[in-house]
C-alpha cells in the first residue's frame, strides 16, 4: 500500500530535498509550507500536494490537519520547518526570541498533538522531528537556537514514552552543517560590540571553506527516510560527518569534559 509523509517547511533546503526523496521513492508528500504559490519544482512532481501552512498558526494549521485527515491516510509526520536565531542573547529583541521557540519547538508540539488522535485510533504512525547537533551540544552564539533544539530533543523523548503503548514510534534527526540556504534565507541574528571577538571567531565556521564540507541536504533526506522505513525503535539518528565527530566526542569526553574544550576556545 501507498504510504503517504507530511512534511512542514518544505520550500527549501532539506525539507524540499526530502519531499523530493520519498516521491521518488514511491510515497504521496503532503508538502507544506507558508506560500506554496511561489514553488516551482514540487508542484511539477506526481503525487505531491502542495499546501499552505504556518506552523506558528496554531488555529489554521489544527484546521488544516484535520481536513487533511478527513480524505486521506498519513504515516509518517517529519516536523522540519524552522530557522536559526544566531547572536548573543544581549542582541536579541524579544520578538526574535518569542519567534524562534514559536516555529522551532511550540511549531513542533502542535503540529504533533493535532495528529496525534488520528495515530492513537490508528495504532501506527511516525514523528520524525528535526534537531540539530546544537540540540545536542550547546554553542555560542547559539542561546536560544540551543534553547530551541534542546527542548525538541527532551520533547521528542519524553513522547516517545507516552506513546510507545499505542504503537506509535517517535525519532529525532540531529544533523550538522548542511549545504542549503540555511545561513541565508534561514538563518537570522543580532549584533552587540561587547561580543564582537566572539562573533568574529564564531563566523570562521559559517566561512564558504567550511560550508562546502558541510553534508548535502539529500543525504541528510536520506537518514531521515531510513528512520521512517527501518522499523527501528530508535530514538536519534545523528546525521552528517561533523555531527557524528561531535556526539561521539561528547560521549568521549563526557558533557562537561565537551564544555571545557569549547569553552577554552572562546576565552579571549
Amino acid at each position: 500500500m501507498q504510504k503517504t509523509i507530511f512534511i512542514t517547511g518544505a520550500s527549501s533546503g532539506l525539507g524540499k530535498a526530502t519531499a523530493r526523496l520519498f516521491q521518488e521513492k514511491g510515497w504521496k508528500v503532503i508538502a507544506t509550507m507558508r506560500r506554496p504559490e511561489e514553488e516551482k519544482e514540487l508542484n511539477q512532481l506526481p503525487n505531491v500536494a502542495l499546501l499552505e501552512l504556518d506552523v506558528t498558526d496554531t488555529v489554521k494549521s489544527q484546521a488544516t490537519i484535520s481536513e487533511i485527515l478527513k480524505s486521506q491516510t498519513v504515516d509518517v509526520v517529519l516536523n522540519n520547518a524552522g530557522y536559526g536565531l544566531v547572536g548573543p542573547l544581549e542582541s536579541l529583541t524579544d520578538e526574535q526570541i518569542q519567534m524562534q521557540i514559536r516555529t522551532n519547538l511550540l511549531g513542533v508540539i502542535h503540529i504533533t498533538k493535532a495528529f496525534l488522535p488520528y495515530f492513537r485510533e490508528r495504532k501506527s504512525g511516525t514523528f520524525i522531528n528535526i534537531t540539530s547537533t546544537f540540540g545536542l551540544l550547546g554553542y555560542p552564539t547559539c542561546s536560544i537556537y540551543n534553547a530551541s533544539k534542546f527542548a525538541v530533543d527532551g520533547f521528542s523523548e519524553g513522547l516517545a514514552y507516552e506513546l510507545a503503548q499505542f504503537g506509535i514510534n517517535v525519532k529525532v534527526i540531529a544533523p550538522g552543517g548542511m549545504q542549503t540556504n540555511f545561513t541565508g534565507r534561514s538563518l537570522q541574528g543580532g549584533m552587540h560590540e561587547a561580543y564582537s571577538q566572539l562573533v568574529a571567531k564564531v563566523s570562521e565556521g559559517y566561512s564558504e571553506e567550511q560550508i562546502a564540507n558541510y553534508t548535502k541536504a539529500e543525504e541528510v533526506a536520506q537518514i531521515i527516510y531510513e528512520a521512517a522505513t527501518d522499523e527501528k525503535s530508535q530514538l536519534r539518528y545523528v546525521a552528517g560527518k561533523d555531527a557524528v565527530a561531535l556526539y561521539r566526542e561528547r560521549l568521549e569526553l563526557t558533557p562537561e569534559g565537551q564544555f571545557e574544550k569549547i569553552r577554552q576556545q572562546f576565552i579571549f
